[in-house]
This record gives structure tokens, sequence and C-alpha cells, in this order.
């Protein structure tokens, strides 16, 4: 889709005005209905369009405005709106048109800012994802028709400057996306891996390891989740070095796990084709990484990716099995479907060993338990340290990425304690979500650590929102850029 900021609405095919509470034209809109001789103002009278956030009332070829359409926007109440109200707005004026045949659509925001044109002008790109590279029979009004998208304001060169970062978050968010959304067959761990390592071009340094440079270095909780797929366990790790030289960087962990059966202690067949995207957390990590590089922040990050493929075969790890991780720390392996904090585990203990950062956070869609706490829309905050905690709650409502703190109690960690082994891999369902993050504690070695547990927001079956898409919503990828140039920044 091609995206320009111009000056003058001219002629276009779609219109798109706003409209606030009350029935109350924002900026040009009372302009366009004058010249429409109020016909724009006759049509919101004869219908129950009253400008709430998210409706929207199509006025077919009015008299007197040079568009084929005009879509009025509902853009909610005028004092409240924001950022997000913005992002809301020019998606769902998007989306009111997509499939209408028409190839130009023109947002008219003369009345706001430079930098609120280019929050609009994103929102409008994240709006029109879509993954669609395996649909083959696909009826041609089914296929959106918008091509370009012009989005008129006063300083042209101010909207574009403000949306070239913007812009590259969108990319960014993009490539999450895709990851999340490929089949199992097409992205397993080394192909992950290698459309990482793609990402130099941006400016990233990558390295992949392979199982023997992770045996090497004694992964073996992390390999013993992929021995049972004829698939080759990876690790990612990416660099990007955009702050003061030698400065401590911040670390990024993600699960990476390209298929989960359960292994051993295997899943139901009911759903099991969700686990595509059980690759969320690495996904988002590696989102992070290309926004980073994408719009040239000043920090230095390191972005680790754990990716397996979690397959039960005569090589399966069982439960019973003692595994020694990295980190020196004996593992009881009590359920194989346990399977993403064994990743984590060895990775974050590579990370905080090698890169010595200032803190880590991990991604993972981690528990089903998360999602019978918290419902879809919100995901999970476990951490050791506060200020850290803090800023990861501060950067959510800014982004639209909910996030919910839930407490680490010292009397379950105890619950994870073996009678053959150091720590257990699970210890049933009870609080399950807070015993997961427990057990990753016990290999942070003490550095200002939190995890997030994002089961329920990586994938969205029926997305409310008019900037996500159903299915692969690139969570996280938001979340973490925003507290990164909000609070660690140099």
């Amino acid at each position: 889709m091609n995206i320009a900021f111009v000056a003058e609405a001219g002629v276009s095919q779609a219109l798109a005005i706003l409209v606030h509470d009350g029935r109350s034209f924002a900026g040009s809109g009372a302009d366009h209905d004058t010249a429409a001789s109020g016909s724009l103002t006759k049509a919101i009278t004869n219908s129950r369009f009253t400008g709430g956030a998210s409706s929207t009332l199509i006025v077919a070829a009015p008299q007197g405005v040079q568009a084929d359409t005009v879509v009025l926007v509902g853009a909610g109440e005028a004092g409240k709106f924001d950022d997000l109200a913005i992002e809301t707005a020019a998606g769902t004026a998007y989306h009111a048109v997509k499939l209408s045949g028409a190839g130009t659509l023109t947002l008219d925001l003369t009345h706001l800012s430079a930098e609120q044109a280019a929050r609009a002008a994103f929102a409008v790109k994240l709006a029109a994802y879509r993954f669609d590279k395996y649909r083959t029979k696909e009826k041609p009004d089914k296929i959106p028709s918008i091509k370009t998208v012009n989005v008129v304001t006063a300083d042209v060169a101010a909207a574009q400057a403000a949306f070239e970062p913007l812009s590259a978050v969108a990319d960014a968010i993009y490539f999450s996306r895709d990851l999340v959304a490929e089949p199992a067959n097409v992205l397993y761990p080394a192909e992950f891996a290698r459309r990482v390592k793609e990402l130099e071009r941006l400016g990233l340094t990558v390295e992949i390891l392979g199982e023997k440079e992770m045996e090497a270095l004694g992964m073996h909780v992390l390999l013993g989740v992929g021995r049972g797929s004829v698939r080759e366990s990876q690790l990612a790790v990416i660099q990007w070095n955009g702050g003061t030289p030698g400065d401590q960087p911040i670390a990024f962990v993600g699960k990476g796990v390209c298929f989960d059966t359960g292994g051993i202690s295997i899943k139901p067949a009911a759903n099991m084709e969700d686990m595509i995207w059980d690759m969320g957390g690495a996904a988002a990590v590696a989102g992070l990484m290309h926004a980073l590089a994408g719009r040239k922040a000043k920090v230095n990050a390191v972005g680790v990716l754990g990716l397996v493929e979690n397959m039960p075969d005569g090589n399966a790890q069982r439960p019973g099995d003692i595994l020694t991780s990295m980190s020196g720390q004996t593992v009881e392996i009590i359920n194989t479907d346990a399977e993403g904090r064994l990743v984590l585990a060895d990775a974050l203990w590579y990370t905080q060993d090698r890169f010595k950062p200032k803190f880590m956070v991990d991604l993972a869609t981690l528990t089903g338990a998360m999602i019978i706490a918290l419902g879809l829309d919100y995901a999970g905050v476990f951490s050791n340290a506060d200020d850290l905690a803090d800023a990861i709650l501060a950067a959510g409502p800014k982004v639209n990425e909910n996030v919910w703190r839930l407490p680490m109690p010292p009397q379950y960690d105890k619950i994870m304690d073996s009678v053959n082994a150091d720590v257990k891999n699970s210890a049933g369902r009870d609080g399950g979500s807070i015993t997961a993050a427990l057990f990753l504690q016990r290999f942070t070695n003490g550095v200002p650590w939190a995890h997030i547990d994002i089961a329920p927001v990586a994938w969205a079956s029926k997305s409310t929102r008019a900037t996500v898409p159903d299915g692969p919503v690139g969570w996280g990828v938001r979340l973490l850029d925003r507290m990164v140039a909000d609070t660690y920044e140099s």
C-alpha cells in the first residue's frame, strides 16, 4: 500500500471525514457539508449515526464534494481524541471502504497536528495487514481494493518525518505477525533463524547457534525439548548497538516453540492446530529488534530466541527424566508439555551470563492458566524488579496492549522443589502461571527481570480493534518498543 501526505484533498474515490459524539463535524468536515449543501448533515440526521467511536456512515456521491463516496467516521468524544482514538478512527475508515472497489482513500485531517496525521497513517498501515499468501481461490470482491491512502495535513514535511519511525515499527509488527501466522511445515526452527538472520540488512548483528554449540554450552534443558523432532533446535542471538559504546545492553528473550504437540505428555487433538503460534514470544522479540533497528533507537539491546519443535518420538524426553541446565541446576521433567519454561531457562541463563544486561524481559505463550486468570485481552507480568515492572505497566495503555502484574509468593516457590532434582518443571494446575514464573526466576541469577505471559493475546480469534487483524497480533512489539523509548533510550 502507498501512503502519502498531501496538502489538499483534491478529487478522491473515497473521502473520510471525522465526526465527534453529538454529530459534530471535526475540522473541515463542516466545510465539506456546506459544499454539499448540507446533504451530509441530512444523511446523519436521517440515520442512527451519532459520531460514536468505531461507527461509520457511508454517503454515496454527495453533490458538491469531490469524492465518489464520503465515509463519515465516528471519532468519539472530542475531548478524549488522543493517539489511540486517532488510530481507531483511521483504522475504522480503512475497513469501511477496503472492499468497496475504490482504489484511493483520502483522510481529511487538516485540523490535526502533523504528528497526529502520522499516527493516522500508522494506523491505516497496521489495519491493512493481511496474511493471504496461501489463498489461491479468493474471490476478487473479498480482496481489498484500496491501494493508496492520502492523508491531508497542513504540514506535509513534518508529517512525513513523524511517520518514518512509526512506519518502521509497523514494518516490524508485520514481520512479527508473518512469523506467527506461518504454518509449522514452513516455519520450523532453522527457517525462523534464517528469517531473523536476514534482519542484518537493518544493521543488526545476528548469530545462530545450532545443537552442537548449545550442547557445548550445557543447554540440556532447551535441547531436551527438541529431542523428539527431526528439526534441529536453534538459538538466535540478535544485537542492536545504537546506544553509547560499552554501555550495558538491555535484553529480551523469546520462547520460540514452532510447533507444540506437548511431546510425550501429548495435547488433545482438538485445537492443536493453534500451536503454530506457540512461538509468539520469539516473534515479538524478533519484531522488537526489527523496530529498534528500523527507527535507529538510541540503545544497546540484545534479543535471544530459543527455537525448538516439541514432538513425540522414540528420542523424545519423558516425564521423570532429569536434565542438567546451563546454570548447573538439575531439572526433573514432570510434564513434557511444560516445555516453554525449559527453553527459556537456558536462554535466560545464557543471556545474563554472556551479556551482563541491565535487565531481562522474557515473552512467552507460556500457560493456559493465564487465559483462565485474565481472559483474552491482558498479558500477565511477573517481575523481581518493581521499576522494570512499572515501566512495562506504564507503556501498556499508551499502545493499547494491556498488561496486569501478578504476585510471586515465596511460599509458591517451594512448590517447585523436586524430590529427585533441584527443581521440577511443573507443579500442576493450581497457580500454574505463577509457579511457571517462579521456575523461570531460578534461572535469572538475580538480574532484574520480568516475565510476560502472552498466551491470552498472541492470537486474536475475533479481533475487536481496527488496527489488529483476526489471527496474528504481533503483540509485544509496540509495548516493548514504547517502554524502551520512554524509559531506556539515552
